[in-house]
């Protein structure tokens, strides 16, 4: 009650002119500003929930409505098997993917002549078998080209699937591969020294 007194005492005062025109001036912006604001409500989103930060990950499987496996190989050490190896997929008319380390390259050039004419997948797994979330990023992709030319200098192959050593990665491996367009390739299934018996 006490403000509407007081609003009347100021009508009644000579202060009238004012509250006249101050109402016009607020009248008017409000006329001009109400049209801008409801045309761009509909651009205005407004969440309670933030948007998730979308996690760089490597391959981990393909999706497919084919009844297919990819086969692969990790060459970092010894050479015992290949032949065996190259043999069994031969017999079975399959094709893998050997990720071989330059370390490996070095040491057992005629095995990747023969894994190339083959037929098979060559990826890169490293220069030196690294851990690669405790090396920087120019280091990353050092060990990457490193590997990479010497495949591309022995066998004319242009590699573009990356494992890490150890399955080891970071965002910072995971953007040294990127940057050197590479895909960085993981597995889901993994079977480390067991015989298997075939039906």
């Amino acid at each position: 009650m006490k403000k509407i007194k007081n609003l009347l005492n100021l009508l009644k005062s000579n202060n009238l002119k004012y509250f006249v025109l101050l109402s016009a001036v607020c009248f008017s912006l409000v006329a001009f500003v109400r049209p801008i604001v409801q045309n761009n409500l509909q651009a205005i989103s407004v969440s309670t929930k933030p948007e998730p930060a979308k996690k760089n990950l490597p391959i981990y499987c393909v999706d497919t409505d084919e009844k297919k496996v990819a086969i692969s190989f990790d060459a970092a050490w010894g050479a015992d098997d290949t032949d065996e190896l190259l043999t069994i997929l031969r017999n079975n008319d399959a094709k893998a993917t050997f990720f071989l380390c330059g370390s490996w390259v070095d040491k057992y050039p005629e095995e990747v002549k023969k894994i190339y004419e083959e037929g098979h997948e060559i990826g890169n797994h490293s220069n030196t078998h690294p851990h690669g979330s405790q090396i920087s990023l120019e280091q990353n992709k050092n060990e990457i080209m490193e590997v990479h030319n010497k495949i591309k200098d022995l066998v004319g192959y242009e590699m573009d699937l990356y494992r890490p050593p150890f399955g080891e990665y970071n965002d910072t491996v995971l953007q040294a591969a990127k940057e050197l367009d590479y895909h960085t390739i993981q597995w889901d299934i993994e079977v480390l020294e067991i015989k298997i018996e075939v039906l």
